[in-house]
């Protein structure tokens, strides 16, 4: 069967085009723009791939090999609902549908059973700690994550694998088309209104999702929040467990994902419960969760305040550890300790989003040394909402905040900003989109190392 992937360099697609790949499917695609992330599909065996989404590029690889399957991501039909392939495929008959349904295809042929993480925070860490608890245990694993690591590709479909292990966005309510095995719900806080107009309608998503699933695992005070009535087959978690302790990972919110992690697998395989925390201690991270660029130099994908809050603790446990360990330097204000070692760079994720968050945004950085705004990544967006500027959002920000404030863009100057704070020893922080002209490939552009 002949796929043909639209947006094949998409952190959702991608993984599955190489999992559909290594399935024994046969795999084609395209996007819009070039990436790194398409040489690495080609590296992978996935070469036949074009940049540009025209009719005539489509009609040419379905005349060398009908594609029976035309698989695309949520945001295609929303951004262009007269897209020239989606268009092509409806005149030529060819089937089409979002990624779930594919997905379940393989899940159905493979006879897989799922394993679900889902949440608005915490999701693709809680992922890749759990595809890491697999490969440490030697267990056969499939899985699909959104995000790069150093232990293994981003999708991978394994033969004699009894589970697939997948991070289940929510958005335009993708995970409502599993039925899962197991799933471990990492963390809940109201996010893409522009699919969930409330927040009770986000809710009743994940009540949804949680029905559809055999089992379930969930923090306490989520459930709490879900409203969900006692069930033999959902564990609660409680975050004040005194055996998280035993997890040494840095930053609070890495320390439950593991914990949810263990506790998730622990349901599954016949192994001791330290044994997986000891497993979980030497994970090594993934790509654009608190990466370390260069030295003191961090990207960080949160974009939700929640996350941003997450982010930030991690990085002043990090401030306190160098400062800490390093006898040679002189002490530097505050220790990290009411954030005077931190030093951010904030690219809002969506102009829609900051629409929504910016109540959230007005204390959100009023204890780090200094803030510098950067243009939002817009993708997604909603036409009829002004785009909120670096200055505009500088000025939702408390009084305090603003103080240590600036507008910014990704330039030279910027750069000899960063650099500087860096050389200081201060932990800049840059919360980031990721993705083709974002403050995350410029880091990396101007950053070598």
């Amino acid at each position: 069967m002949h796929i043909y992937f639209s947006g094949i360099g998409g952190a959702g697609i991608g993984p599955l085009a190489l999992i559909a790949k290594q399935a024994g499917y046969n795999v084609s695609g395209s996007d819009v723009h070039d990436s790194s992330h398409l040489k690495y599909l080609a590296g992978q065996g996935v070469s036949d791939i074009h940049v540009g989404q025209s009719k005539e590029q489509i009609a040419a690889v379905h005349a060398k090999k009908p594609i029976d399957w035309f698989v695309y991501s949520s945001a295609l039909p929303k951004t262009d609902p007269n897209h020239p392939e989606l268009a092509f495929c409806k005149e030529h008959g060819i089937k089409t549908s979002k990624r779930d349904e594919f997905l379940n295809e393989i899940l159905s042929q493979k006879q897989l059973r799922l394993i679900a993480i889902a949440g608005t925070h915490g999701k693709t860490t809680t992922t890749a700690m759990t595809v890491w608890l697999f490969k440490q245990l030697g267990i056969p694993i499939s899985y699909s994550v959104g995000a790069k690591f150093s232990f293994g590709e981003s999708g991978q479909y394994a033969n004699g694998s009894e589970f697939f292990v997948y991070e289940a966005d929510e958005y335009d309510r993708n995970f409502l088309a599993f039925h899962p095995f197991i799933s471990l719900i990492s963390g809940l806080d109201w996010d893409h209104p522009d699919i969930y107009p409330s927040r009770e309608e986000y809710y009743q998503a994940f009540r949804e999702f949680i029905k559809q699933s055999q089992w379930s695992v969930i923090w306490h005070a989520d459930a709490k929040e879900l409203k969900l009535s006692p069930a033999k087959n959902v564990l609660l978690l409680h975050d004040n467990d005194e055996a998280i302790n035993k997890i040494k990972l840095p930053g609070q919110v890495n320390r439950l994902n593991a914990w949810l992690a263990a506790k998730g697998l622990y349901e599954i395989v016949d192994r001791p419960l330290d044994e997986l925390i000891d497993i979980l201690n030497s994970f090594p991270g993934l790509a654009r969760r608190f990466e370390e660029i260069t030295p003191n130099i961090y990207s960080d994908y949160a974009h939700t305040p929640e996350k941003i809050r997450g982010a930030l603790q991690m990085a002043q446990e990090v401030a306190r550890s160098t400062h800490a360990t390093d006898s040679t330097s002189s002490p530097r204000a505050g220790s990290g300790q009411t954030g005077q070692d931190i030093v951010v760079i904030y690219e809002g994720l969506h102009n829609l989003r900051q629409h929504f968050i910016k109540d959230e945004l007005g204390k959100l950085f009023d204890n780090v040394k200094k803030l510098y705004i950067v243009p939002s990544y817009l993708a997604r967006e909603d036409p009829r909402l002004p785009t909120l500027s670096p200055q505009d959002l500088k000025n939702l920000l408390s009084q305090k905040a603003q103080e240590h404030t600036e507008a910014a863009k990704l330039d030279e100057k910027l750069k000899s900003v960063i650099a500087k704070h860096a050389a200081s020893g201060h932990i800049v922080l840059c919360l980031t989109a990721g993705g083709v002209g974002s403050l995350d490939e410029w880091l990396r552009q101007e950053f070598k190392t």
